[in-house]
Formats: structure tokens, C-alpha cells, sequence
């Protein structure tokens, strides 16, 4: 009887640690805030930017979970901690008002263009990849991109970036601090990309 009093007292405290509450994710955002003092490109005198939607993107990039890449061809989400939005619909809002700094003024447009607007040069991209390194020391972003003239008077101006910048430390803040830099310094890459002929 004692046995059974006891058995069934265990079994209630491990039916109560498994039923107890989850401890809820923590979110992280790309602040809008540039990561860096904002120094505007040379005066373009290539007229309005169009950055034309969608910004093509993996689809493992969709999801709100941050990434640490495994082996040669894996992926491992880090537990419990997600993003507040998927970077899908975070990078291009961020990098649309990071060319709008560093451009200036009135100087690029996200999306279709209102009736009477006219863009001088349309800029589609394409990020290849954004996630930590495996050490969580940097983030590395890849991206193409081109800069187009839709009247065809300019010449095609296909990009390439590789950019990695490094993180204060391994915690997952640092290392969504470390994604704003790297979509910062695409950014600035992008701006410079139309300011000479």
C-alpha cells in the first residue's frame, strides 16, 4: 500500500512539471534606427529610385525563427527566441528608409508609384542569404541586385555584395544587432552603386 501511496505521488509530481507552463519566446526587431551616423551618398543626379517589390528572398527567411547554420548544409533555429516579424517584410521596409537616408530626401520609393511619378532608375534585389555564423562572432548577408534605367537610355548596373559584419557577443540581442549593421552596410553598398557614372 505504501508502495502504490508512493508510486502514485511520483507519478503527480511528474504529470505537474509536465503540464506546467512554457516559458514564452523572446522577440527581437531590426530597429528602423540606422545602426550607424547616416552620411548621405554624393548628390545623385540619376533623379528618383524605384525599389521595386518584392525583395526576393529564401523562404527559410519567411519564418520568425533566428538561424544558426549546422554542418555544411544545416540549419538550427535557436530556442526561443524568434523575431517579431518574418525578415521577409522587415528588410525591404528597412532598407527602402535606409536608401531614403542615405539618398536623401524624396529620392527613392518603395513599391508601385503613384499616378504622375516617374522613377529614373529601378532597383530590384535579391538577398541570398542572412543568418549568424555558426560561432554566433558575425552575420554575413549575400545579395545581387540591379539598377535599371525603365526609359533604356542607361546601361544595366548589375551589384554583388558579400558583407559581414561582426556581433558584440553571442546572445541572440547581439546578434539581431549584428543583422541591422549588415542590412545598414547593404544599404549604403546599394546608395553608392548610382552615384557614379
Amino acid at each position: 500500500m505504501k508502495l502504490a501511496a508512493a508510486t502514485l505521488a511520483a507519478l503527480s509530481l511528474l504529470a505537474g512539471c509536465a503540464s506546467g507552463p512554457d516559458i514564452p519566446p523572446r522577440y527581437y526587431q531590426l530597429r528602423v534606427e540606422p545602426p550607424e551616423p547616416v552620411v548621405m551618398v554624393a548628390p545623385a543626379t540619376d533623379g528618383l529610385w524605384q525599389l521595386v517589390l518584392p525583395v526576393r528572398m529564401p523562404e527559410y527567411l519567411e519564418r520568425s525563427v533566428i538561424w544558426l547554420p549546422t554542418g555544411s548544409s544545416g540549419l538550427q533555429q535557436i530556442e526561443g527566441h524568434r523575431w517579431a516579424e518574418p525578415l521577409s517584410e522587415s528588410v525591404p521596409r528597412l532598407l527602402g528608409n535606409d536608401l531614403g537616408l542615405l539618398r536623401g530626401p524624396g529620392r527613392v520609393w518603395s513599391g508601385a508609384l503613384p499616378p504622375g511619378m516617374q522613377a529614373a532608375r529601378q532597383l530590384r534585389l535579391e538577398v541570398l542569404s542572412l543568418e549568424a555564423t555558426a560561432d554566433r562572432r558575425s552575420v554575413r548577408l549575400n545579395a545581387r541586385w540591379t539598377l535599371s534605367d525603365p526609359q533604356g537610355q542607361a546601361p544595366l548596373r548589375p551589384g554583388l555584395a558579400q558583407i559581414e559584419v561582426p556581433a558584440e557577443g553571442p546572445a541572440p540581442d547581439q546578434l539581431a544587432a549584428a543583422h541591422r549593421l549588415a542590412l545598414w552596410r547593404l544599404a549604403q553598398r546599394l546608395a553608392s552603386s548610382g552615384a557614379t557614372p
